[in-house]
């Protein structure tokens, strides 16, 4: 309840301020930080291995409250055995292990827990630096207001035209270049990138990206092509081996049949010869 009318609140005050600052022509712009964070590579590496954390952290877990069951079914299935003191234990033993699965998740996924902070410290990087690159914008395009569209606040409208997402990775991408500089050229190239305006560098990134494109697609082509000429080789080939086998065979089956007609002939006079005696 106390949410919605914080939010009542917040909305009034801005319509209040949108309503002033229309009549000045004000100017507004959005980000959507999803998409940013979605599009930054390093956070995708490092949030695959977040998640790679998450899913070992569910198996221990998973194998603790199976463990924990086990040591209920079995106590069920002997209880008609055991003491009084025995059952005692066991039901000890059970609560105590409950109670370490149960911290072990608080520790893990609770607030403040290792999975919390951990999402924290991946994302804290990045919305400092699309924070400093949005206050950078904004006064360089002279905005009243910027926006983050994935956050609480409800959009009900969103014009394209108002979506400074893209400017925010171009600058991102571009501090990022600059770090993995590998020489003087790379440096002076982006350099050069820092003098455009964001309209200016949006066209070359655009020629990069079509180029890019036109690069792939030959490179798709010449793989084609290369598959083709492979699998015509490779039918000549086997095509070769084909009718080197059957003149193999034909050679062999001459050799064999003047063998045994040789060896027909060597046996004729011999048995003449027995017939004369």
């Amino acid at each position: 309840m106390k949410t919605t009318k914080f939010f009542l609140i917040a909305l009034a005050l801005l319509g209040s301020v949108f309503t002033a600052e229309a009549q000045r022509g004000a100017r507004i712009g959005y980000i959507d930080m999803e998409y940013i964070l979605e599009s930054v590579p390093e956070y995708q590496e490092a949030s695959t291995q977040l998640e790679g954390k998450v899913q070992r952290w569910k198996k221990d877990i998973e194998k603790l409250n199976a463990e924990i069951e086990q040591m209920k079914l079995n106590l069920s299935n002997e209880r008609v055995l055991l003491t009084i003191e025995l059952i005692e234990e066991r039901e000890e033993e059970i609560k105590i292990l409950e109670e370490e699965m149960l911290t072990y998740q608080q520790a893990r996924f609770g607030p403040n827990g290792d999975l919390d902070i951990q999402r924290r410290q991946l994302v804290q990087p990045i919305q400092d630096q699309v924070f400093n690159i949005v206050q950078e914008i904004a006064e360089a395009k002279k905005y009243d207001f910027v926006f983050d569209k994935s956050a609480d606040i409800v959009m009900l409208f969103a014009s394209k035209r108002n979506d400074i997402s893209d400017q925010v990775l171009r600058r991102i991408n571009r501090a990022n270049n600059r770090k993995e500089a590998k020489n003087r050229k790379e440096q002076k190239e982006i350099e050069a990138r820092d003098g455009l305006s964001d309209e200016q560098d949006a066209e070359v990134t655009e020629r990069e990206k079509a180029a890019e494109e036109r690069k792939d697609a030959r490179t798709r082509l010449l793989e084609e092509r290369k598959k083709q000429r492979d699998s015509v080789r490779a039918a000549k080939k086997a095509e070769f081996e084909a009718r080197r086998q059957r003149l193999l065979e034909e050679r062999q089956r001459r050799k064999d049949s003047i063998l045994k007609a040789r060896g027909r002939g060597n046996e004729t006079p011999a048995e003449e010869g027995d017939g004369g005696q």
